[in-house]
């Protein structure tokens, strides 16, 4: 048997080298535009990671492409997003045509302007014809620092011969060195595609399909390309069908990012882009009609007006949005164990509730602590995921959500007495962070640029020592003194806010808690609704409030209910399923961020639905009388000393109504298979 050629690739820019599946780009991270690796940069010089031609250099000056003897096509990607700063922070220094080695430098990368343009630096090396040349990509160095041209990668090319390329031996496949005359450079390529009739036929009806549904040529500025996408200059966004033009064939994606709509297409985005030009006409091709001018200062690498969106409410819409995209993206990798674990807590508690079991019993302590360990240490997990996903330092992070729930600390917030205490004068509110989401996703956001303002002042060789201890300190410092006493001042007044409306009605308080609990969950604030409850049951013996908060679990499962039965995707169906479980349970953790707020709307419409139930809760003076809820909690719902009486009905009318109307709305207004982001991606 022929044993298969292996290619090194090289790390083009010293680094920490990332998976592709951690590029915070959709089209690299699902890795359509082939397999590879990428690297978050320390220092602006990009080398060559394997020897070859040179048959792209993006007009904007954040891309590189080569072609190597053996029939590999690389990509050198400098940048997230970086297409739209017109090449400023960009120097290169080949052209197509040109020879390079492996190792020797394409160009280099201005990291201070990018970061004050607000954009990754990530260089991102990706073997674009990697589906029929290779094997498999073997990154080797994930996650390590590595110095430029240290052989991170090694490809194991296909033994099938790849046409048009010299036949691999084991000296090519080692050095690359000598090119074959026939590749030709992406220039030669488009001209003669273009000189062919019919060039862009196979791509004129996704070219009209695309333009129709972005408003039509009257809706279009200007269209320009970088090396993935359609970036469309419109008159206005809205009049856009972004699920329509999301689930085209070839179609990938639609992204809204720097005043641009962005179409992503992949690979062919060079042939889709010709053929839409086709349509529209080379007036539309003229890159000032729909962008700011360029400034000085812009030119220097400064953020411009479209690094964002402009006036209060677009960038307010925008930071939330960006928020609950990395919440979400988080907890994405937890919501199963979360889903399974809140299903136990509601099984526990059913036999609980019917003493099968004893909470003092060694088999209800052993079952509990599988149930409740993944919410307990949350922060911890959450620390991990959430710092993957910004960029910062994963074990730190795991470790500042661990000093979060620190034993002695967590007692401390138990108590009002040792709740109040003091960190170097300054006055701090201890508050129980088992189960939180906020803070620690605040804290992998600041990780980042506390992280790189430490290393900017520590001696190299002092770094792995003190840069993830201080690290650590800053982080758990701000979160316990400043965002910890924050939500607790904004909780209490809510609560206060909450109080006073149940006592002037408890219709509208129904109306109102229903409608924004769950909200108020998402950024940690219900805290300071939960002790109102703890001590209306322990000095009243039953809660009003307690019942209308157990209306809005039943409200999120009941939307993603909706969404197991109107999808067709069959990984979203059974995540929908058991999060639906889970949240009849009393956990909605899984609902929450795995389905509803994935899907904005599908979460928009589950609070009104809940607002609705409130209101029905309120009018039918639903009480509660055990720290219990959802559907799992009926017995909670049961009058003690009375039995199953008019409580207990007004209990059953109010929550499976708030059941039939989040499953309803939401499956007739709330959800679509066309919402999904990567549907098309998949189907195809």
């Amino acid at each position: 048997m022929k044993k298969a050629a292996t290619r090194r690739l090289l790390a083009p820019v010293a680094g920490r080298v990332l998976a592709l599946a951690d590029v915070q780009d959709p089209v690299f991270a699902t890795a359509t535009m082939g397999p590879g690796f990428a690297i978050q940069p320390t220092d602006g010089r990009v080398v060559a990671p394997v020897s070859g031609r040179v048959t792209v250099v993006a007009a904007t000056k954040h891309a590189v492409g080569l072609v190597t003897a053996s029939g590999l096509e690389v990509l050198v990607h400098m940048g997230i997003d970086t297409v739209e700063l017109n090449g400023a922070p960009f120097v290169c220094h080949v052209q197509v045509g040109d020879t390079v080695q492996a190792g020797e430098v394409l160009a280099e990368m201005d990291l201070a302007a990018l970061q004050r343009a607000q954009k990754l630096a990530t260089v991102i090396v990706v073997v674009t014809n990697g589906q029929t040349v290779l094997d498999d990509l073997i990154v080797a160095a994930t996650d390590q620092m590595v110095t430029a041209k240290t052989a991170v990668a090694t490809a194991v090319l296909a033994v099938t011969p790849v046409p048009g390329a010299q036949a691999v031996t084991s000296t090519t496949a080692a050095s690359d060195v000598e090119l074959e005359s026939e590749f030709e450079s992406e220039s030669e390529s488009k001209s003669k595609s273009k000189s062919k009739p019919n060039s862009t036929s196979k791509y004129a009806h996704l070219a009209t399909a695309i333009v129709t549904n972005v408003g039509g040529p009257g809706n279009i500025n200007s269209v320009i390309h970088c090396i993935t996408r359609l970036r469309f200059y419109l008159k206005d966004e809205h009049r856009a069908q972004d699920a329509v033009i999301a689930n085209l064939d070839g179609v990938i994606d639609v992204a809204k990012a720097g005043g641009q709509y962005q179409v992503v297409i992949g690979p062919a985005v060079n042939e889709v882009y010709d053929a839409v030009m086709a349509q529209l006409g080379p007036a539309f091709a003229d890159t000032t009609a729909g962008t700011p001018t360029a400034t000085a200062t812009q030119a220097a690498g400064a953020p411009t007006e479209t690094d964002a969106p402009t006036g209060w409410l677009p960038r307010l819409r925008h930071g939330v949005s960006q928020v609950i995209g990395v919440m979400t993206a988080a907890m994405i990798p937890v919501i199963g164990i979360l889903a399974g674990s809140g299903i136990l807590k509601g099984i526990l508690a059913a036999l609980t509730g019917f003493h099968v079991l004893t909470v003092t019993s060694g088999t209800y302590m052993v079952l509990n602590a599988v149930a409740d360990a993944t919410f307990y240490f949350l922060p911890v997990v959450l620390g991990f995921t959430a710092a993957k996903k910004l960029g910062s330092d994963p074990i730190v992070l795991a470790i500042v959500g661990a000093i979060l729930i620190y034993p002695s600390l967590m007692t401390a917030a138990g108590h009002a007495t040792t709740a109040q205490i003091t960190f170097f004068g300054v006055p701090t509110h201890l508050m129980s962070y088992a189960a939180s989401v906020f803070p620690m996703i605040v804290a992998a956001w600041l990780g980042v640029s506390v992280e790189r303002g430490l290393k900017r002042v520590i001696p190299l060789y002092l770094r792995s020592v003190f840069v993830p201890i201080l690290e650590a300190l800053i982080l758990s410092v701000i979160v316990l003194v400043v965002i910890g006493p924050l939500i607790t001042m904004i909780s209490k007044g809510l609560a206060s806010g909450i109080l006073a409306i149940y006592n002037f009605s408890p219709a509208l308080s129904g109306l109102v808690i229903g409608g924004l609990y769950q909200t108020m969950v998402i950024f940690g604030l219900h805290w300071g609704i939960i002790p109102i409850v703890i001590n209306d049951i322990a000095t009243n013996g039953h809660s009003y409030l307690n019942a209308i908060l157990s209306i809005t679990m039943v409200a999120q499962g009941g939307a993603v209910l909706a969404v197991f039965l109107k999808s067709k995707n069959k990984p979203l169906k059974e995540i929908s399923l058991a999060a639906a479980i889970s949240a009849f349970c009393g956990v909605t953790e899984p609902a929450l961020y795995g389905v509803n707020l994935k899907y904005k709307r599908v979460f928009v419409v589950a609070s009104i639905a809940s607002g609705l139930g409130g209101l029905l809760t309120g009018l039918l003076h639903v009480n509660n009388y055990a720290l219990s809820g959802s559907l799992i909690g009926f017995p909670a719902f049961i009058t003690p000393g009375v039995g199953i009486g008019p409580n207990f009905y007004g209990y059953l009318i109010s929550h499976y109504g708030t059941l039939l109307i989040a499953t309803t709305l939401v499956y007739l207004f709330g959800f679509s298979d066309k919402m999904l982001p990567a549907t098309s991606a998949t189907a195809k």
